[in-house]
C-alpha cells in the first residue's frame, strides 16, 4: 500500500511539474538531490518526457562573471519568449553540506518570472565542477517543458571538463587580465568549448584575449565540416554582445542536429549515466562485505601466498 501510495505521489508530481507548477519541480529535484527512495520511481516516470530541451553547460574560472552571465543569457532567451531552467551547482559548505552562496541571489531580476525555474544544487565534493544528481535533476527540468537549461558549474578549474559531458553545448567563459588563455590550454577546455566568450569586454586586454584564443583554437585539429567555435565579446553586466552569444548556442543547436552529432552526443551522455549508476550499485554492494567472512578468508589466502589479488577480486565479484 505504502508503495503505491509513493508511486502515486510521485506520479502526481511529475504532472504538476510537467504543467509548471515550480513547488512540484523544486520538490522532484529534492527527491533527487536527496538520493531519496522514490528516485527509480521518479526516474522511470522522467524519462519518456525528456529529450526537448537544449542543454547548455557554462563553465569558466572563478571570477569570470559566470553567474552574471547566465542572469544576462536567462533575460535574452526570455525576451525570444522561451522557458528556461538554470542549475547552478555551487561549492559544498563544509558544516551543512547544502549549496554555498547559491547563485539564485544574483539572479533576482527572474525571481518573479514564471518562464524561468532556478535552482542551486550543492557539489557535495563531487569532482568535474558539477553535482552527481545532475543528470536527473535535469530530467525534470527538461520534463517540466523548458526549452533550454543553463547549467552553471562551480568554477574549480581543469577538472571542469565533465560539463562537456552532460551539455549539449558547452559554453566557455574567460576574462581579460587573468591569464585564461593559458589556463584553458593546460585544461583541455579547448577541446570541449563548443562558444568561446571573453566576458568582461570593457576591460583592458579583452582583444588580446581574443586574439590570444583565435590563434590557439585555430591549431586544434577538427575534421572537415566540424563545428568551428565562435569567439564571442561580452560584458555581461550592461547585456552587451549577449545577444550573439544566444544566437551562438542556437546555431550549434542546429547543427548538431544536422549532423546527427545532438544524437551521438546524447547516447554517449546516458551510457556513460548507466555506467556511473552500476558502478555506484557494485561499489554498494562491496560495502556490505567489508564484514563478510568470504572477504576475510580471501585477504588470509593472498597474504598466505596461496592466491593472488587478482583472483582473490575475481573470486570476490562471482558473489555479487
Amino acid at each position: 500500500m505504502t508503495t503505491d501510495r509513493r508511486a502515486g505521489d510521485v506520479a502526481d508530481l511529475v504532472e504538476r511539474a510537467r504543467g509548471g507548477e515550480p513547488r512540484a519541480v523544486a520538490r522532484l529535484i529534492s527527491l533527487v538531490e536527496d538520493r531519496s527512495p522514490q528516485l527509480r520511481e521518479v526516474s522511470a516516470a522522467l524519462t519518456p518526457l525528456v529529450g526537448r530541451a537544449h542543454l547548455v553547460g557554462i563553465t569558466g574560472s572563478p571570477g569570470v562573471g559566470k553567474s552574471t552571465s547566465t542572469s544576462a543569457l536567462v533575460t535574452a532567451l526570455r525576451a525570444q519568449g522561451r522557458r528556461v531552467g538554470v542549475l547552478a551547482v555551487d561549492p559544498t559548505s563544509p558544516f551543512s553540506g547544502g549549496a554555498l552562496l547559491g547563485d539564485r541571489v544574483r539572479m533576482q531580476d527572474h525571481a518573479l518570472d514564471e518562464g524561468v525555474y532556478i535552482r542551486s544544487m550543492a557539489s557535495r565534493g563531487h569532482l568535474g565542477g558539477l553535482s552527481a544528481t545532475a543528470p536527473q535533476a535535469l530530467r525534470v527540468l527538461d520534463a517540466a517543458g523548458c526549452d533550454v537549461v543553463l547549467v552553471e558549474t562551480v568554477g574549480v578549474g581543469q577538472s571542469e571538463v565533465e560539463i562537456a559531458g552532460l551539455a549539449d553545448t558547452t559554453l566557455v567563459l574567460l576574462a581579460p587580465g587573468m591569464g585564461d588563455g593559458i589556463q584553458a590550454a593546460k585544461a583541455g577546455i579547448l577541446e570541449i568549448g563548443d562558444v568561446f566568450v571573453v566576458n568582461k569586454a570593457d576591460r583592458e586586454g579583452a582583444q588580446a584575449t581574443r586574439r590570444e584564443l583565435r590563434s590557439v583554437v585555430a591549431m586544434t585539429d577538427r575534421v572537415d565540416g566540424a563545428w568551428k567555435p565562435p569567439i564571442l565579446l561580452t560584458t555581461a553586466t550592461t547585456g552587451d554582445g549577449v545577444d550573439d552569444v544566444v544566437t551562438a548556442i542556437t546555431d550549434h543547436h542546429d547543427h548538431l542536429e544536422r549532423s546527427g552529432e545532438l544524437t551521438r552526443r546524447r547516447l554517449a551522455r546516458v551510457r556513460r549515466e548507466i555506467e556511473a549508476l552500476a558502478l555506484a550499485e557494485v561499489s554498494s554492494r562491496f560495502a556490505h562485505l567489508s564484514g563478510d567472512a568470504r572477504l576475510d578468508t580471501l585477504s588470509e589466502r593472498v597474504l598466505a601466498g596461496e592466491t593472488d589479488p587478482f583472483a582473490a577480486a575475481d573470486r570476490l565479484v562471482e558473489h555479487l
